[in-house]
C-alpha cells in the first residue's frame, strides 16, 4: 500500500512537472504573424498589412482604423487580382517594374531606412517586385476594361467599385480582423 501510495505521489510531482513546463512555453510563446483574411483561398497576414502600409504601397484611409482600411483594400487587391489572372493580361516591361520600386525606396530618406522597413516586415526586395509586377498588371487590366468618356475619373470609379462589390459578392472572403 504505501509503495502504491509513494507511486501515485510520484505521478502527480511528474505531471505537475509537465503541466509547469507546458505553462511555461505557452506563457513565452510570441505571436510571430497572423492569419487577418482568407480570400478565395489566399490568406492575407498582418506583415502584409504592415509591409504595404510601412512601405507606402498602400496608404491607410484617414481617420478609422489603419489596419482595417488596409487589410479591406489588400482584400479588394485580391479578389482583383483572381480576376485579372483569369484573363492574363501581358507581363509589365521590366523597366516598369524597376520604375516602381524606385517609387517605393524614394519614400524613404536612406537606404538603411528602407532596408530596415523590409527587415521588420520580413520581405525583401524581390517580394516588392512581386507586388509592383502585379500592380502594374491590375492596373493594365483596369484600363483596359473600365474607360470611360471624357477620363471621367469619378465615374471610372464608380464603375470599379461597383465591380469589386459584385467581386465581393461572388468570392469567398473570411475577415477575420477584429479592431
Amino acid at each position: 500500500m504505501r509503495l502504491r501510495i509513494a507511486g501515485l505521489q510520484h505521478c502527480r510531482i511528474a505531471g505537475l512537472s509537465a503541466a509547469l513546463v507546458l505553462q511555461i512555453a505557452v506563457v513565452s510563446a510570441e505571436t510571430v504573424d497572423r492569419v487577418l483574411a482568407v480570400v478565395a483561398g489566399q490568406l492575407i497576414m498582418m506583415s502584409d498589412v504592415t509591409a504595404v502600409r510601412d512601405l507606402g504601397i498602400i496608404e491607410p484611409a484617414s481617420g478609422g482604423d489603419p489596419v482595417g482600411s488596409v487589410l479591406a483594400r489588400l482584400i479588394d487587391r485580391e479578389l482583383m487580382l483572381a480576376e485579372v489572372d483569369r484573363y492574363a493580361p501581358p507581363e509589365p516591361d521590366p523597366a516598369d517594374i524597376d520604375r516602381e520600386v524606385a517609387a517605393v525606396r524614394a519614400r524613404f530618406p536612406s537606404q538603411k531606412a528602407f532596408d530596415d522597413v523590409l527587415a521588420v516586415s520580413g520581405i525583401d526586395v524581390t517580394h516588392v517586385r512581386e507586388i509592383e509586377r502585379q500592380n502594374l498588371r491590375l492596373r493594365a487590366y483596369l484600363d483596359q476594361r473600365f474607360t470611360v468618356p471624357d477620363n471621367d475619373a469619378q465615374r471610372r470609379q464608380s464603375l470599379v467599385d461597383d465591380w469589386v462589390a459584385g467581386l465581393r459578392r461572388r468570392a469567398p472572403v473570411l475577415n477575420l480582423y477584429k479592431p
